[in-house]
C-alpha cells in the first residue's frame, strides 16, 4: 500500500480489527521508509447495485456520500470516530442488503435509514440530518421535528 505521507510502497502492518460484522478489516500501517502511520481498509466487494434518485436517475452506489453527510451532520458532536465508522459501515451494510435483491435501492430508502441510525445515536446530528434531507424551509419544520423526539412540549 503506498504512503500517504511519502508514497512509499513498503509498509507493515501493526494491528488488524475486524469491523461490520466481519464484513471489513481496518489495518493500521506503518511505513518502512519514513515512519508515518496510517490506516487502510479492506471489505468484500460485491456486485455494484444502482440508487434511484428522487428525479428518477440511477446512479451507482456511493458509500462516500454517505460518509460525508454523517460526518457533517456529526460535526462537533461528541461522538468517536469508531462510533461513526461502526454507524456508517451498518448503513452500507443493511443498504446492500435492501439493494441486493433487484440490484437497485431507492435513495429515500437509504436517507430514511441513516435518519434512524442517527436519531438513535444522536438527536443534534439526527435534526442536522433531516433538515438538510427533508428540505426544512422555516423554524416551524425543526420545532415540529423536535417534538417528534419527544424532548420538547408543543409551544404555545
Amino acid at each position: 500500500m503506498r504512503c500517504p505521507h511519502c508514497g512509499n510502497f513498503d509498509d507493515k502492518v501493526i494491528e488488524s480489527r475486524t469491523l461490520a460484522n466481519g464484513d471489513a478489516i481496518r489495518r493500521r500501517r506503518e511505513c518502512n521508509g519514513c515512519g508515518y502511520r496510517f490506516t487502510s481498509y479492506e471489505r468484500t466487494e460485491d456486485k455494484q447495485f444502482m440508487v434511484i434518485k428522487r428525479d428518477g436517475r440511477r446512479e451507482p452506489f456511493a458509500r462516500e456520500k454517505i460518509e460525508r453527510g454523517v460526518q457533517r451532520a456529526l460535526e462537533k458532536r461528541p461522538v468517536s470516530q469508531m462510533s461513526i465508522e461502526n454507524l456508517i459501515n451498518e448503513i452500507e451494510d443493511a443498504t446492500a442488503i435492501m439493494g441486493k435483491v433487484n440490484h437497485e435501492i431507492d435513495a429515500a430508502a437509504i436517507g430514511d435509514l441513516v435518519q434512524q441510525k442517527l436519531s438513535a445515536l444522536d438527536k443534534v446530528a439526527y435534526i442536522r440530518f433531516a433538515s438538510v434531507y427533508r428540505h426544512f424551509e422555516n423554524v416551524e419544520e425543526f420545532v415540529r421535528e423536535i417534538q417528534k423526539l419527544g424532548e420538547v412540549p408543543p409551544h404555545p
